[in-house]
Parts: structure tokens; C-alpha cells; sequence
């Protein structure tokens, strides 16, 4: 055996973790503060008895493209991912939407129906990324330093694909839209996109996140777990028992024992003491700041005080009694729909959204239950919408029911018949998020901003961002290097640099 560990927090970069240090012999329990485990990834009846809704996360376009999940098999533990028939939708009034479909051609023509021409500037862009896919892959979805990737990229297709991506990581997302295409409805396709992240399209770093999730579609879908997100969650853990690991819920973890400069356990609440030669945090910085107190140098915890979070985000979920009504029909397959017309409106709304709460918010939308039935009661649906704002400067409680009311007229406008269909509706907002997952500070669902200066040097720059200067303890979060999605890459590498670790 290799020793106690533990892992403090299960969610999918907590278990990735743990799962990479039990398979090295690691005796490892992972703590959870909550009563359920899966962090982010949970499932619940949050409306109405058989309406199963994904509390935090629902679509897995990284999940489904992770190296550190296909490496596991999970599909002997019950992992089943769901492809709607369309990756995502982006509805256009008084006119066809912009979709994105796993097939490349099929992206194309319905970008050229918007103008002609703007299908093929995709396939320009998106064909010789996706020739090198694995390469694309290794850069994106890998521990830090992401050095390997560009590598293949290079040797696979020489520089263009690599130079392609860095003019990305460099640029805006508006930009890159507007020197493909020729439609505003094309633009707003591809801004959306980057909507996932925080990184306004008219800045630097936005344009790579549009463009890899769009790629992401055509390699390996934006699919489900059926089921719910929890089947994921479920998946890991049981792989992880099968490996002799623990998971403990309600169990929260109050300080990180240190002596000697090497961490010896943990303090769960209400007294009990673990003892663990190796600690992965998947956690905040803020949060370990905390946790490790004074056992931390101060050049350290001050770095860590300066992690920036994202926008706060307010999330709906809805039982309905059908299917959104979308007024394009082919918005009815996509798993996921982004709703915030063409491009200046969109513009509007997101320069409106960095100081407040817009009246037309752009929104987040999933319908899973269009490819998974088991999702809600026969002949039923569901639905649920995220929408951003600032984290300070609006009193979210008090703003909370008007802007829920703005959130269900904004997707009248293009799902006539929409609140008809509301059967019942749950909402959370940031307080709410944070209080269910303490990792989603002030309700940043993605783990941090992503401003450029962080994009890559998370959480502050050290040649490893999963070291801290404690032996035995790391930060594997997605607070670090590659960042937020449900991926559990930053859990993976955080545990292979703590079994490196010379104890």
C-alpha cells in the first residue's frame, strides 16, 4: 500500500483523484460536506415527483471527450451517454436557426442558410482542427504543462493547426466571427458558444472557448448521462469502491493538519481526526487558504486570495406538460439552446449583463428530456435555463422573481406557448448555488473567471498549479490548469503530482 490519502470534495475532479490514487494503492477516503455526493453533478426532483432535473451541470461535451473518463470503465458501472440529435440550437427571429450538428456538413448548411458561404468558413476552420483532434485534445484537456498537444498537432499537420489555435487564445470571439462569416445569426452561433466560460466575446480568450466547444460537437457530441448528471457521479464511485476506496457524505472537512512542513490528516467536523500521508483538494483557493491557514507561506495565501471568480449565475428548472414549443422545429431535437438572437442584440445584451440584469438575458437552456425520456413522467418534459450577471452591484434576492419573469418571456419570443406548458418551476439563485456547492463561490458555476490571465496561469503562475508548499497536499480543482467543465482532469493530475511527491 502506498498509504492513507484523502480527497476532500467528491466531485468529478474529487473522484478522478481519488480513483487515480486508489489504483496506485493509496488506502483513500473522500470527505463530502453535502449529504449527496458528485460536487456539481447531481440529479434531483427539484419540481414535481418524477421529473428528474440536473441540480448544477447537465451537458458533457468535455466529459464525453476526457482522457481521464475514457481510460475508466464506466460503462460497467452504468455510464450511458445520450446524443440529442442536435448538439446545440441557436434560435433567429423570423428566420432559421444556426444549429450545431455532430456532422460537419450538416454545420455547414445550416450556417449557408443564414448566408452563403458562412458554412463553408466554418468547415475552413473547424476540418484541419478536427484532422487533429487528438493533438487538439492534448492541449485542451491535459495537466499542466500542455505541451504534448501541440506537439502531435505539429508533427500531424504541420503549423497551421497550431498556429490556427494560438490566434484563438489570443483573440475575441468577435473577431473570429466577424472574419468568417457574413450573417449576423452566424456570429451570434458562434459567440454563444463562448458563453459557457465568462470571457465576453468582444475580449481576448473568448474565441478559443467558441470555437473548441463547437469542434467538441463534431468530435464527440454534447451529450447526457441517462438518467441524470448523477449517473456520471455514480458511475466514478462505484469504479472508485471497486478499487477499495471510500466516499463519506456529510462529512465536512474543517482543517488540513500539517506538521514539519508535511500534511498528517484532517479535521472533519465535529472532532473526528483522519490521517493522510497525501491530500488532493478539490476545493477553492479561497477555501484552502482556510483549510491549511497559517501551515501556508504568506506569498502563497496571498496568491490565492487573488483568484478571481465569474459572473453569479441564476439557474430555472421547469416540469412541463410537452415539449418546448420552439417555433423552428429543428430547435426541438437540440440538446442544448442558446437564446439570445443575432448578433446585436446579443452584443447589447452582454454589455448590459456586465453591469446588471438586462431585460432579454442570454440564456443557457437544456431539454434533455427530448433524447432521454427517463428524464420526466411519459408524454411530460423538462427544462431549465442559466443566466449570468454581476457578482456585485444587484441584490439578487430582492431581483430574483422579476428576473425569472424576464427569463421565461425571453423564451416565449421564440417558443410561443412556452409558459403555457409550465407545469411547476424551481429556481436558485447565487446564495442558493453556493449554499448547495461551497466550489460555486458566489454563484460562479465555472469555477473561476476566465479572463485571459487566468485562463492558463490557474490559480496563480508556479511552473505547477496543483503544488502548494505543503508536502503531501494539492490543489486538483478547477480552480487549476485546465480549468472548469466536467472533465476531472484537474483531480487527475493533481493526485499523479502528489504520488510524485517524495514523502
Amino acid at each position: 500500500m502506498s498509504g492513507p490519502a484523502v480527497v476532500i470534495g467528491s466531485g468529478p475532479n474529487g473522484l478522478a483523484a481519488a480513483i487515480r490514487l486508489a489504483e496506485r494503492g493509496c488506502d483513500v477516503v473522500v470527505l463530502e460536506a453535502a449529504d449527496e455526493p458528485g460536487g456539481a453533478v447531481r440529479t434531483e426532483e427539484l419540481t414535481l415527483p418524477g421529473f428528474r432535473h440536473d441540480t448544477f451541470s447537465s451537458v458533457y461535451p468535455a466529459g464525453a471527450a476526457s482522457p481521464v473518463f475514457s481510460r475508466l470503465p464506466l460503462d460497467r458501472h452504468g455510464l450511458e451517454w445520450v446524443h440529442p440529435a442536435v448538439c446545440s440550437a441557436h434560435p433567429l427571429l423570423g428566420g432559421p436557426a444556426a444549429l450545431l450538428y455532430r456532422d460537419l456538413d450538416e454545420t455547414a448548411a445550416s450556417l449557408d442558410a443564414l448566408a452563403p458561404g458562412d458554412g463553408e468558413a466554418w468547415a475552413d476552420l473547424a476540418g484541419p482542427l478536427l484532422a487533429q483532434f487528438e493533438g487538439l485534445r492534448s492541449t485542451m484537456l491535459t495537466g499542466f504543462p500542455p505541451l504534448v498537444g501541440p506537439l502531435r498537432m505539429l508533427a500531424g499537420g504541420g503549423p497551421m493547426p497550431v498556429v490556427s489555435l494560438t490566434r484563438m487564445l489570443l483573440g475575441s470571439a468577435v473577431g473570429l466571427g466577424r472574419r468568417l462569416f457574413e450573417s449576423p445569426g452566424s456570429r451570434a452561433w458562434l459567440y454563444s458558444a463562448a458563453m459557457h466560460g465568462d470571457a465576453p466575446p468582444t475580449k481576448a480568450g473568448s474565441a478559443v472557448a467558441a470555437a473548441y466547444l463547437n469542434i467538441l460537437g463534431h468530435a464527440v457530441g454534447w451529450p447526457s448521462p441517462r438518467g441524470g448528471a448523477a449517473s456520471l457521479t455514480w458511475a466514478l464511485i462505484s469504479h472508485l469502491q471497486s478499487l477499495g476506496g471510500e466516499v463519506r457524505t456529510g462529512a465536512r472537512v474543517d482543517a488540513i493538519r500539517v506538521s514539519g512542513g508535511k500534511v498528517t490528516g484532517v479535521r472533519v467536523a465535529g472532532g473526528e481526526e483522519l490521517a493522510a500521508q497525501r491530500i488532493v483538494a478539490d476545493v477553492m483557493p479561497h477555501a484552502l487558504d482556510r483549510l491549511a491557514g497559517d501551515a501556508l507561506p504568506s506569498w502563497y495565501r496571498a496568491g490565492l486570495r487573488r483568484y478571481v471568480y465569474g459572473q453569479s449565475t441564476l439557474k430555472v428548472d421547469w416540469a412541463l406538460d410537452g415539449p418546448v414549443p420552439w417555433e423552428d422545429e429543428a430547435v426541438r431535437g437540440a440538446g442544448t439552446v442558446h437564446v439570445g438572437g443575432s448578433e446585436p442584440e446579443f452584443l447589447q445584451t452582454i454589455d448590459d449583463t456586465a453591469r446588471g440584469l438586462p431585460e432579454r438575458p442570454f440564456l443557457l437552456m437544456g431539454q434533455q428530456s427530448v433524447a432521454d425520456p427517463t428524464r420526466a413522467p411519459e408524454g411530460k418534459h423538462t427544462a431549465w435555463a442559466y443566466t449570468h450577471g454581476p457578482q456585485e452591484g444587484v441584490d439578487w434576492v430582492a431581483a430574483r422573481d422579476r428576473h425569472v419573469e424576464r427569463v421565461e418571456a425571453h423564451v416565449e419570443r421564440y417558443a410561443p406557448g412556452f409558459r403555457d406548458r409550465i407545469l411547476a418551476r424551481h429556481v436558485m439563485g447565487p446564495g442558493d448555488l453556493q449554499a448547495r456547492n461551497a466550489n460555486l463561490v458566489g454563484g460562479d458555476v465555472g469555477g473561476g473567471s476566465y479572463a485571459l490571465r487566468q485562463v492558463v496561469f490557474r490559480p496563480m503562475p508556479l511552473p505547477s498549479p496543483y503544488w502548494t508548499p505543503v508536502k503531501g497536499l494539492v490543489l486538483g480543482s478547477a480552480a487549476t490548469f485546465p480549468g472548469g467543465a466536467v472533465h476531472g482532469v484537474p483531480g487527475d493530475a493533481a493526485a499523479r503530482a502528489v504520488l510524485r511527491t517524495r514523502l
